[in-house]
């Protein structure tokens, strides 16, 4: 099933080669992006997207091949994305927060020909590089305050190598970037603990986001600050992507720190600021925002965790906020399943995730048959239709196993349905808990706790606790001798897991409860918990 045009885009091109090269005929000297008291115009990014493709092809960079971006937001980043996906190649997002084992994995199994990085993540370049048999390149992206060097890796080197590309074959490489051809990979970890990685194509991200900025009224005056990390839908799909398909002004932020975004706030005059909740409630529990003029703020785009109702209403009456909307969806959906309309009550924003975008079928399944329970009845999220995922790159039984033969998705996240389709999400069939907006899996931090001398059992639940959301309580069972504590255990998971998948709480019990065949019963742990946190 494929959207039609919005009437607001009716020649909206589907590929990112022509939607930039679009917008830089719609918009032309209008500020695309400001960083740092520098701007670049849409007819600047084109043309800067344009030399950085050509210096792809000129390293033998080509059409299907991954390309990796492994650093903050920054103007950078967009350029080096769009330019690998001029030439078709698949753009391939890390965490910034990956352990360096994390990130060889990633690299390995997406056979990564190119990695582009920063000084901060070079001393890391020992292990990234093992056994990496197709990197054959890397290229450096500059870092704020620091003086550019000679390096022949530089990111200055890298786009002067495109000088050698002859203009008519760079235009026939161009040319024939397909709208259905895979434009990134994002990974996303599963119930094993092994990420997959994500692919959606072209067309199906700039009509995904048309709608979605549509949906929330996006506009092209407005200033767009992304505090939202690229390497994560929300940062690059519903961020820089959806303000280029309306040509607001991207303002990068590459680490939130309060006082620096409400100086950026005043400064820039910035309309737009989503975030997950826990960001808009350390705003309003600052008491230094008094001193700041926020009064430009107009759109606020929340969701990955519960809302409280208070929440909406503060951010309308205490931050100014014109709209809030809040949002659900997953990497496999392009990142958008269901949304608000910003003329929804506030105890409907907070209480829901909105209902499906248009174009997007949705249901609350039977996870065994598929069809549909009954209106207020708990089921499995499931959804169908252009926003589901080409595939898992690689895993063609996991992409299976996710996707039917009559093209439903199955989320693994349990929901309620009411009468007029508004979405609640209730539970989750894969454990996974959100903090601070990440995604966070269990079954990773099992799997690297069991590695640990004195470990002899774990489980990891999530319990919330603002305002990250929810963080992780490993029950730990410690084998005889052993006196491990839960410093040792949160130092041995932070030396092999990004820091948000570090369990904040650890709990020593001496024994699991098992079900009959021997699986974790988590309901239990999830009641000790409570007891334990009350």
């Amino acid at each position: 099933m494929l959207l039609e045009p919005s009437a607001s885009f009716p020649d909206m091109p589907l590929t990112l080669p022509r939607l930039i090269g679009w917008a830089a005929q719609q918009f032309g000297d209008k500020a695309a992006i400001r960083e740092l008291g520098a701007e670049m115009s849409y007819r600047q990014l084109n043309d800067l997207r344009r030399q950085a493709a050509k210096s792809f092809c000129a390293i033998g960079v080509n059409h299907g091949d991954r390309v990796a971006i492994w650093a903050p937001n920054m103007a950078e980043w967009i350029v080096a994305a769009a330019g690998l996906q001029s030439v078709g190649a698949i753009l391939v997002p890390l965490n910034t927060r990956l352990q360096e084992n994390e990130a060889a994995d990633i690299l390995r199994r997406a056979g990564v020909k190119a990695l582009l990085t920063t000084s901060e993540f070079e001393a890391l370049a020992p292990l990234v590089d093992k056994d990496l048999a197709n990197l054959s390149h890397r290229i450096m992206l500059p870092v704020a305050g620091v003086a550019p060097t000679d390096d022949p890796r530089s990111w200055a080197h890298f786009l002067t190598l495109g000088e050698q590309v002859d203009d008519a074959k760079f235009i026939a490489v161009e040319r024939a970037v397909n709208p259905h051809d895979s434009a990134d990979m994002l990974f996303t970890s599963g119930t094993t603990g092994k990420a997959k990685g994500v692919l959606c194509s072209h067309e199906q991200n700039i009509r995904v986001f048309q709608t979605w900025s549509v949906t929330v009224g996006l506009r092209s005056d407005d200033n767009y600050l992304i505090i939202n990390p690229f390497f994560h839908s929300f940062g690059y799909k519903a961020g820089w992507l959806a303000a280029i398909i309306c040509g607001a002004t991207i303002l990068p932020m590459a680490k939130f720190d309060k006082q620096s975004v409400m100086e950026v706030i005043q400064r820039e005059k910035v309309t737009m600021l989503p975030g997950a909740p826990s960001l808009y409630e350390m705003l309003l529990a600052d008491d230094t925002r008094h001193n700041y003029d926020l009064s430009s703020l107009r759109l606020g785009v929340t969701g990955a965790a519960s809302v409280p109702v208070q929440l909406v209403r503060d951010m309308r009456d205490k931050l100014g906020f014109e709209t809030v909307v809040t949002a659900y969806g997953l990497t496999e959906s392009c990142g958008v399943v269901t949304i608000c309309r910003p003329d929804d009550e506030a105890e409907v924003i907070a209480s829901t995730s909105g209902r499906a975008i248009d174009g997007v079928e949705l249901k609350c399944a039977d996870p065994q048959t598929g069809v549909e329970v009954a209106r207020g009845s708990e089921g499995e999220v499931w959804f169908r239709g252009y926003n589901v995922m080409q595939g898992y790159f690689d895993m063609p039984e996991a992409t299976a196993e996710t996707i039917t033969a009559d093209g439903w998705l199955k989320t693994g996240d349990i929901g309620v349905m009411d009468a007029a389709g508004y979405l609640k999400i209730t539970d989750r069939l894969k454990d996974m808990y959100i903090m601070n907006g990440e995604n966070v899996y269990p079954a990773e931090i099992e799997k690297a706790l069991y590695a640990m001398s004195g470990v002899a059992g774990v489980a990891v639940i999530g319990v919330p606790k603002a305002p990250q959301g929810e963080v992780g309580m490993a029950f730990v069972v410690r084998k005889a001798g052993s006196d491990i504590d839960a410093t040792a255990v949160r130092e041995f998971c932070a030396a092999q897991l990004a820091s948000y998948k570090v369990p904040f709480y650890v709990e020593f019990i001496d024994a699991l409860p098992l079900n009959a065949s021997g699986k974790v019963v988590k309901p239990e742990l999830k009641a000790l918990a409570a007891q334990k946190l009350a």
